[in-house]
């Protein structure tokens, strides 16, 4: 039987510090529960935060629901990153643009909006940095309801 190659994504939002670290760490999770190997990072479009680590209200968050956010560092995308990745996975439809414009030729169809993934629900990841906590854990659950959708295709996928 031949050896399926380990998937791997890229999540990316605005600055690398909330929401897109929140899926990176909640997919290796769950994958991890799942024993689905997967391999997984995240990054950001503008460099403005560049390493800063996750927002405090995001790890907050996490290690309320008993997730540990693991050491992270803030990063820009790298034109690398369309080699390296499978999927690459924006919040918002402006994200996806973003990637878009930095993609090198036939790289462009890795790029997809995170809420293609979340059942029932589309447009965009609202971006929770400007509002409290209560912003915080909304994000979290469409985040956390997203990567279910995704850890599903690519357990689909796997077999």
């Amino acid at each position: 039987m031949p050896q399926l190659k380990t998937p791997s994504i890229l999540f990316v939002c605005t600055g690398n510090i909330c929401r897109s670290p929140t899926a990176h760490v909640l997919l290796m999770h769950k994958a991890r529960a799942t024993g689905l190997d997967v391999e997984v990072d995240s990054a950001a479009i503008s460099d403005e935060e560049r390493g800063n680590p996750p927002d405090r209200r995001s790890v907050a968050e996490a290690k309320r629901r008993g997730i540990t956010m693991h050491a992270h560092v803030a990063r820009q995308v790298r034109k690398s990153d369309f080699d390296r990745f499978d999927l690459i996975i924006g919040m918002t439809a402006q994200h996806c643009a973003a990637l878009r414009r930095l993609a090198p030729a036939g790289t462009e169809d890795k790029i997809h909006l995170f809420t293609e993934y979340a059942e029932g629900i589309e447009g965009d990841v609202p971006d929770p940095w400007y509002g409290g906590q209560k912003d915080f854990i909304e994000v979290f659950d469409l985040i956390d309801h997203g990567v279910d959708g995704l850890l599903a295709k690519l357990q689909a996928e796997a077999r």
